[in-house]
């Protein structure tokens, strides 16, 4: 007859055993392929809202100790390291507290001239294309009870977003140039009124800081309501953002 002391530490074995591979794998998974993240705040309007859950992809730029939990000092730079294109939402990490993610659009690479006049972007004292497209007058995506002008920007690879003009010759709309460093990145949000981005605190991003480029949105919700408030799902999930490439 089998012991049944055996059985049960046998069971309790496999049991913790499975549970640390499962673990393994989450961790393998999100330091080297994909991260969820949520969006914190409303500076990346109109493109990306606060209740919106995307996927960080992390091998985009390489790998650095910021690519592992708690960004252990385990190297300097990056490995399989490549630069980022102009125009992508990037998660990375900020200057001055590393504790701390944030999310904004690449706008100047190494070298690049970067200024604001008059609300009008500049890339090497190149304006940078700029349209009119419209207004929003939508609380959900503008964050304010009053229509808000959207202008498109076209950067010089082609690649266009809208943005948000919540004030007209607001602080951030004339700035001095900024001449970015090499192995540095230059941020901007795309509700450019409402984002703390390297036109103030941020500064320049060192390539190191980069976590991963946003790549898609798989859940989004308003209110400031949990996803796991199942109950609000039918009145707050914005169903129409879901799965949704970050553009």
């Amino acid at each position: 007859m089998a012991d049944t002391s055996q059985k049960k530490s046998g069971g309790l074995g496999e049991t913790i055993s499975v549970i640390v591979q499962a673990l393994l794998l989450a961790l393998v998974i999100r330091t080297f392929l994909f991260q969820p993240f949520s969006i914190p705040s409303g500076s990346m309007r109109p493109t990306l809202l606060e209740g919106d859950y995307l996927f960080v992809t992390k091998w985009a730029y390489g790998f650095s100790k910021h690519s592992f939990p708690f960004s252990p000092d385990l190297f300097e730079g990056r490995i399989w390291g490549s630069q980022p294109e102009r125009g992508d939402v990037v998660v990375f990490k900020f200057p001055p507290n590393p504790s701390l993610d944030y999310i904004k659009r690449v706008i100047g690479l190494p070298g690049d001239r970067i200024q604001m006049r008059s609300g009008q972007l500049y890339i090497n004292d190149e304006p940078v294309r700029r349209e009119k497209v419209g207004e929003i007058n939508n609380p959900d995506i503008t964050e304010v009870n009053r229509p808000v002008e959207v202008w498109r920007e076209t950067l010089p690879n082609g690649v266009s977003y809208d943005t948000l003009d919540l004030t007209p010759n607001g602080i951030g709309d004339n700035t001095r140039e900024f001449v970015v460093p090499e192995g540095h990145y230059f941020m901007m949000g795309d509700n450019r009124d409402n984002s703390t981005d390297s036109r103030f605190s941020v500064g320049f991003v060192p390539e190191e800081n980069l976590v991963g480029r946003a790549n898609i949105i798989f859940f989004s919700i308003a209110g400031g309501a949990s996803p796991l408030e199942i109950w609000r799902w039918p009145t707050e999930l914005r169903a129409s953002r879901l799965f949704n490439m970050v553009r």
